[in-house]
């Protein structure tokens, strides 16, 4: 495919809206899916090379401390839908306007072992963008190399007993950056349906 052709990306991403889902990432214990959410899968152009973007939480948030995560958070009542829901939260937290947004595909949900069913918006940033995170939720906004993210065989596989069930959780390395839990198992789901679908 052609890689800087932003019409041929969207067209390649919109092919994930097929990807099918085997729960297969060894979570084990979950929550009921009571709580609903949506992330924004952004991806762009940026220093030769497709990218996704990605934030790390603030280290004095309750939840998810530190983390490495896409934009995203509940799906309030006010919000339409879960890709409404996704730009909202995308320009609350790192100052993406809507408008530079070409929503491609909405993938299937993921239940976290936290009781929240997301829903993946993944997306093509239209144009550069200057991030401007909220101090109050992401100390940094960062991208990962989309070629990274769809190789399965970056992935590593790391053992853990929640709740006295054993499970495991998947995890990718960028840099210094450790990606894991939700964002890796979504990340990981696009490489899988890649490798599929080649």
């Amino acid at each position: 495919m052609m890689w800087q052709d932003a019409e041929a990306m969207a067209s390649w991403l919109a092919g994930f809206a097929g990807l099918e889902v085997a729960d297969e990432e060894g979570l084990g214990l979950r929550q009921p899916p009571a709580k609903a959410a949506a992330v924004l899968v952004a991806v762009h152009w940026q220093d030769g090379e497709w990218r996704i973007m990605l934030t790390r939480r603030t280290p004095h948030l309750r939840n998810h401390a530190g983390q490495i995560s896409f934009p995203g958070g509940r799906i309030e009542p006010e919000d339409a839908s879960a890709r409404v829901a996704a730009l909202r939260e995308a320009e609350e937290e790192v100052g993406l306007p809507p408008a530079m947004v070409r929503v491609v595909a909405e993938l299937p949900h993921y239940d976290t072992v936290t009781g929240y069913r997301v829903t993946p918006v993944l997306a093509l940033l239209q144009g550069a963008f200057q991030p401007q995170p909220s101090p109050q939720e992401v100390a940094e906004v960062f991208s990962l190399p989309l070629a990274l993210a769809l190789d399965t065989a970056a992935y590593e596989r790391h053992p853990y007993v929640r709740d006295g069930v054993a499970g495991h959780y998947y995890a990718l390395r960028y840099g210094d950056y450790f990606i894991w839990g939700a964002t890796a198992a979504m990340l990981r789901r696009l490489a899988r349906h890649h490798a599929a679908n080649p």
